[in-house]
This record gives C-alpha cells, sequence and structure tokens, in this order.
C-alpha cells in the first residue's frame, strides 16, 4: 500500500502554481494593480523553478503576458495552463500535493481529492472545485480519495513540518456554526483525515485566527512553520487591538509543545503590522502570510515600520533564500495575500523515510 506525505514548504519544489487574476469581485475597486503584483511575485520566484499559471483563455494568457514580459520574466520559466476558474486563490482551489512512495507512480506525486466550496461563504466555486481534478488528469497524477470523503479542505487552512506534525485551528476546522466545511464529521474523524492524508500523527490546534479573516480562521495568517522544529507565530503588541487576546491564548497552547519528530517546538515571535483598513472594512494583513519559493521568500509588506522588523526576523530565518517584501496593501483588499495566491509542486521522490 502506498504511503503518501505531504512535504514541508522549505522543500524543494518542481513548480510554484498561480492562477492569473480575473475575478473584478475579488478587489472591487482596486483590480488594476493587481496584473502587476502577480508579475512581482513570478519574478522573485521563477529564477528558483518554473511558474505554472492557470488562465482562462487565450486572451486572458495574453494579458498576462504582456505584463511579465513589462516585468522582464523569462518566458521559459512560465508554463501557462488553460482553465476555467471562479476565482484566483490557489492555495485553496488549487491541488493539493502529496509525495508518494509507489515507484510506479508519475515522478512521486499525488493530489489529494479534497473539496472547495469557497470557505463556505460564497456561492462561485463550481469552477474552483474541478481543478485539482483537472489537474490529476492532464499531469498524470494519481488522484487520493481522501478518508471519510467527501472532504472539504483548503491548502491555507493547514501547515506541517514534513515530519509528522500539522498545525490548524479550531475555528478553521473544527467550528460547528460558521463557515463550516464538514458539518458531518466529528472531531475524531476529521483528524484521521488529516492524519491520513499527509501521513502525520500529531496535530496542534491552535485556537482562532486573525480578525478581519474572510476564511474563518486559516493558519497561514496566523502561525507557519519555517523549519521542522520551528514556527514563527503572529504576536500583537497593543492589548487594546482585537487580535492581541488571541494571539497571547495560541501562544500559551505552543507552550513546551513537543512535536512528532521528539523535538522541542521552538516559537519565535513576528510583529502583526497597524491594523489596516479599506472602506471601513478591517483587513487580514499579516507578515505570516509568506510564500517559501526555492530561491526566495516573498513577503507581504505594508507600508508600515514594522515591515522591517518582519524582513528581518524572516531573513534571519532563511539564510539560503532571498527575503524580499512584495507590497500588498492593494492585494489583501481581496482578504488574503502571496501564501493565499501560491500553491507549490513538490519534486516528489521514490520512497519515504
Amino acid at each position: 500500500m502506498s504511503r503518501y506525505r505531504r512535504a514541508a514548504e522549505w522543500e524543494i519544489h518542481q513548480a510554484t502554481w498561480l492562477s492569473w487574476p480575473h475575478n473584478r469581485h475579488d478587489w472591487p475597486g482596486k483590480f488594476t494593480p493587481i496584473d502587476w503584483v502577480f508579475g512581482e511575485m513570478v519574478r522573485h520566484i521563477c529564477p528558483g523553478e518554473v511558474v505554472k499559471i492557470i488562465v482562462k483563455s487565450e486572451a486572458h494568457s495574453t494579458k498576462a503576458k504582456r505584463v511579465l514580459a513589462k516585468a522582464g520574466i523569462d518566458p521559459a520559466r512560465v508554463e501557462w495552463v488553460l482553465m476555467d476558474t471562479d476565482r484566483g486563490w490557489t492555495r485553496d482551489l488549487g491541488p493539493i500535493f502529496v509525495e508518494n512512495g509507489d515507484p510506479d507512480k508519475k515522478n512521486g506525486v499525488a493530489i489529494v481529492d479534497f473539496q472547495f466550496n469557497a470557505w463556505a461563504k460564497y456561492d462561485n466555486w463550481d469552477l474552483d472545485n474541478r481543478i485539482s481534478s483537472q489537474v490529476a488528469a492532464a499531469y498524470g497524477y494519481p488522484l487520493i480519495t481522501p478518508a471519510h470523503h467527501p472532504f472539504v479542505l483548503e491548502g491555507g487552512a493547514i501547515d506541517v513540518n514534513g515530519q509528522g506534525t500539522l498545525l490548524s485551528t479550531e475555528e478553521c476546522l473544527l467550528d460547528t456554526k460558521i463557515q463550516v466545511r464538514n458539518p458531518h464529521l466529528t472531531q475524531t474523524q476529521i483528524e484521521e483525515t488529516l492524519s491520513s492524508s499527509f501521513d502525520v500523527s500529531d496535530i496542534i490546534w491552535l485556537g482562532k485566527g486573525i480578525v478581519g479573516d474572510d476564511t474563518h480562521g486559516h493558519v497561514d495568517d496566523l502561525c507557519r512553520f519555517v523549519n521542522s522544529d520551528t514556527v514563527v507565530l503572529c504576536q500583537e503588541g497593543n492589548p487594546n487591538d482585537d487580535n492581541y487576546a488571541l494571539l497571547a491564548e495560541n501562544k500559551e497552547r505552543l507552550q513546551n509543545r513537543k512535536l512528532a519528530n521528539g523535538n522541542p517546538l521552538q516559537v519565535v515571535g513576528l510583529p502583526m503590522p497597524n491594523p489596516l483598513y479599506f472602506d471601513g472594512i478591517r483587513l487580514p494583513a499579516s507578515y505570516a502570510n509568506f510564500y517559501i519559493s526555492n530561491h526566495s521568500v516573498i513577503v507581504p509588506t505594508f507600508n508600515d515600520p514594522k515591515d522591517r522588523i518582519a524582513l528581518g526576523i524572516l531573513a534571519n530565518l532563511f539564510p539560503d533564500r532571498v527575503v524580499v517584501g512584495i507590497h500588498a496593501v492593494d492585494l489583501v483588499w481581496g482578504f488574503g495575500t502571496l501564501h493565499c495566491l501560491t500553491n507549490e509542486e513538490p519534486l516528489g521522490r521514490k520512497t519515504l523515510s
């Protein structure tokens, strides 16, 4: 029987996936600059890996190619994938890749057949929900049925260290009243599905995600593994801020925690930017929504004095990669930033330790 493992994000990728923006409703009144943010993302990712970009049509790809050409990006580093989508949040709508241990399986990579329902909040998700199976068919990857199928899961709801431990939040996956992903399942069944799908034996449940998070608690705005034994955890220094208590409570949950590999968990604090509002709405601005590519770590920045502090912390944690900030004040109006838009395809391997 094959085994499957979710690789840690810092392990070598064969590609990064993006879905070129087309839904103006995701960034109402701010759609125009988003193409150029995507250009910056691709510019910093493509030196280390191919970037596979989903587009709706040939006309859509022509527009995107113009942006990338102006950004000076080598077209040989980009692969265009023609598939129709509702939105562009590739971390959540795209395939959740795992590595398999069967030498007969293509490139040691498989896709878990999780379902996507637009964070149990929006009604335009039919096209997005087909992407995982379409990618599996197009690239010849096995499509693995998770335990307790059908199972709704977005990539931003989890983070792994590749050595048996997974992070998530109770607010996202265990809440039984708001944006409920899997109302037919118990906590035990949810944990069974996560454990068997990703080869993890240790699930760390944090409490709530940050204020303004449209996904209702995605962990990738809150807490991220940066190596097998270390996480960065957002912390708020202002006791009057709505994030202060919930972030402090999450820090308490991680104290004196041991990991599946037997090592103690190391926790590094990551500041929160000052509250960011647009049109009277608080936005989920967070430095934790960074993306680790083969070449670089791209970090959302917010024209905030804490930008340089966050970049410095992450630069110390990733000495083998270029850590670069990408302006995300316009991007976060879509209630997500860099990690939400990217999706890593692992290199794969023939055997698992």
